[in-house]
């Protein structure tokens, strides 16, 4: 019989395809620095469409997918279903609806930055075993370091940001509004930024540490398409903007292709730590 195939959104469809994958050495780290083994339990937050959450079944790990959106939830149980060892949960950071002291890993990628950090932790730390481990792992696109990833970086902040729709529409400075409005903007642009807003404050009184890894992708026209169509605020079709963005995405991909691809590159940032024990006030 063949196998039915789901039908999931431009944007699901798009994200599964040309999102760049997190690094095999994430494990390697993570066996080494902080004794995972495959008995090891893990909870996997905003697990999307299940990226990381492959990493540590592969790696033959126990794995709860938490993810509160129907379609990337469902895109998961598809991707997936092959693993008895996956589980598939829809909950979010702040209630993940696991038993207390039930997991000895809990991870986030791309969507720890959107969460309610403060209700997150407390629910780390109530699903954690003592001594568990949390791990960070997100993909830092690279805004400078060639031609292309800087026409790119003002392409995204034009328009696949929603401060860049205000900056047209009031004629106020794009880079101000991101400033003011967008902290995951900051972080991006500075790490050390990040560490004193969103890391340390979350790990105290715990500690943390980082590794860093080089990853990138090689796209052509279509998958450089795809990839800026994953993005939650790409204009779609029917949005005014629609048409002057394909031109200026195209212009860029033709500005700086080499026998017809683009490189993105990457940093992935690994960060991993210990909670430790909160006085309560």
């Amino acid at each position: 019989m063949e196998e039915h195939q789901p039908h999931f959104s431009r944007r699901v469809e798009n994200y599964i395809q040309y999102r760049p994958p997190y690094p095999e050495s994430i494990i390697e780290v993570l066996e080494r620095e902080c004794l995972l083994t495959k008995d090891a339990v893990i909870a996997d937050i905003g697990s999307g469409t299940g990226m990381l959450t492959a990493l540590f079944l592969n790696n033959g790990n126990r794995v709860f997918g938490i993810e509160p959106d129907p379609e990337m939830r469902a895109a998961a149980e598809h991707l997936l279903q092959k693993y008895a060892a996956f589980t598939s949960i829809a909950a979010t950071a702040e209630a993940t609806s696991l038993t207390d002291a039930s997991v000895d890993f809990v991870t986030a990628g791309q969507a720890f930055h959107w969460v309610d950090h403060e209700r997150t932790r407390r629910e780390f730390a109530r699903i954690l075993v003592p001594n568990g481990w949390v791990v960070l792992v997100t993909n830092l696109q690279r805004t400078s370091g060639t031609p292309f990833l800087v026409a790119l970086e003002q392409f995204w902040q034009r328009y696949l940001t929603k401060q860049g729709l205000q900056a047209l529409a009031t004629g106020q400075e794009l880079h101000t509004l991101l400033q003011q409005q967008s902290p995951v903007y900051r972080w991006r642009l500075n790490a050390q930024l990040a560490r004193q807003e969103l890391l340390a404050p979350f790990f105290e009184p715990g500690s943390f540490a980082e590794s860093v890894f080089e990853n990138h992708q090689v796209y052509d026209f279509a998958g450089l398409k795809g990839r800026v169509f994953s993005a939650a605020d790409a204009p779609q079709a029917d949005h005014p903007r629609y048409p002057e963005m394909l031109e200026n995405l195209e212009a860029i991909f033709q500005a700086h292709q080499v026998n017809g691809t683009v490189t993105i590159e990457y940093e992935t940032q690994l960060c991993y730590g210990q909670l430790g024990t909160r006085r309560r006030k």
